[in-house]
């Protein structure tokens, strides 16, 4: 039975979403993806979106986007029987604290009202790449300085809505970087289209199923991904989980 998956988000959710189906359906689990994307969209731009009954999302399916089709939040929402629904705070506004309330208590509100049965997830981004102009124009030098206040945002806001987990995928890009993996982000900020995206999606399809990522074989690439990254996309994943499933 299809697994349906709704993510209320923007690039990095469409970053997280790129080979999630296909990674699935290579080990026989089948997992419907939809992502409502506006580049940088933030929690207070969603809330006002929701609010003013806006029809601004570009509907990705599994991966893919619809291009020319359009929709709203409350429109996404009531489509499907989802299973899960995930929020996430824009990028750059994602290490602010005071930059998530109230904008994230409404919307989770909201998603249980329209969708009682679905499990409720915070989509954990991720900092930006270290020594980039970028990063400092955030205030911090280093990938791990700016993400230590990105985590801490997450598990507050995560605490205050009562969410049902947090997909750990900053902390597994945290732990890709230590292990060597060298260059991650595509252009400082975004996933690489290749081992970054796969990575993501390693982290979506464990946290969601359960099941073992490095059992995982899959090679629909659309940048090409060394066996080292591969190796190491692999483990830092599964550090990720583990060390996610050990805190619950």
């Amino acid at each position: 039975m299809a697994v349906q998956i709704l993510s209320i988000g923007n690039s990095f959710s469409q970053d997280a979403h790129r080979y999630l189906h296909e990674l699935a359906r290579g080990e026989g689990q089948d997992l419907q993806t939809v992502n409502l994307y506006i580049g940088g969209c933030s929690l207070e731009q969603h809330f006002r979106n929701l609010k003013g009954e806006k029809r601004g999302y570009t509907l990705e399916i599994n991966g893919h986007s619809g291009e020319g089709f359009t929709t709203g939040i409350r429109e996404a929402l009531t489509a499907r029987k989802w299973d899960v629904v995930t929020l996430q705070q824009a990028s750059h506004e994602s290490w602010r604290q005071e930059s998530y309330q109230p904008y994230l208590k409404i919307l989770a509100e909201y998603v249980r009202e329209n969708c009682p049965g679905a499990k409720l997830y915070l989509h954990q981004t991720w900092g930006y790449e270290s020594g980039s102009e970028r990063i400092r124009q955030q205030g911090f030098e280093t990938y791990g300085e700016m993400f230590a206040r990105v985590r801490r945002c997450y598990e507050q806001a995560a605490e205050e809505i009562g969410a049902d987990g947090i997909i750990p995928c900053g902390q597994a890009f945290q732990h890709a970087l230590e292990r060597g993996i060298g260059r991650i982000h595509r252009d400082t900020f975004h996933a690489d289209f290749g081992v970054g995206r796969f990575l993501l999606a390693l982290v979506w399809y464990g946290y969601i199923t359960g099941e073992d990522v490095g059992k995982v074989r899959f090679s629909w690439f659309d940048r090409e991904v060394s066996e080292r990254e591969y190796e190491i996309a692999k483990a830092a994943a599964e550090e990720a989980l583990v060390r996610t499933a050990e805190k619950v």
